[in-house]
């Protein structure tokens, strides 16, 4: 059973960064794709970013196009959100979640595909 812990959230003042990272209980390179999410109280969940199993594709949500980006790093079997320019509408608890999906192209049908395990979230608020 795979684990992932979110971890980095906290409060910045807009126009701040954050770096989020999701440190998994195995090595997921070329097995598991891995996508983040957000979702605050009475919201829907919204997919964010993502990265094929072989980390050579990425995708966004168009929100977030030019001011976050998605990386993993096989050795320390971890994913990281680096977030930039970060307004009040980005306030919202971040989920990574894993996806048994060998190939890049999960990059085009993420938003379709429910993941298979999820972290438990880690909250992040932007506020002056």
């Amino acid at each position: 059973q795979l684990r992932l812990v979110e971890s980095g959230g906290g409060a910045v003042q807009p126009g701040g960064s954050l770096l989020l990272s999701c440190a998994a209980s195995e090595v997921l390179q070329d097995l598991y794709a891995i996508a983040w999410f957000r979702r605050a109280p009475g919201k829907e969940r919204e997919g964010i970013a993502c990265i094929s199993s072989s980390g050579r594709s990425t995708n966004y949500a168009d929100g977030v196009k030019g001011r976050f980006t998605i990386s993993r790093d096989s050795a320390k079997k971890t994913v990281y959100l680096q977030m930039n320019s970060l307004n009040p509408e980005d306030t919202d608890v971040y989920y990574c979640a894993a996806t048994v999906f060998v190939g890049d192209d999960y990059v085009h049908e993420w938003t379709t595909i429910a993941p298979d395990y999820w972290g438990r979230g880690t909250q992040v608020t932007v506020s002056s």
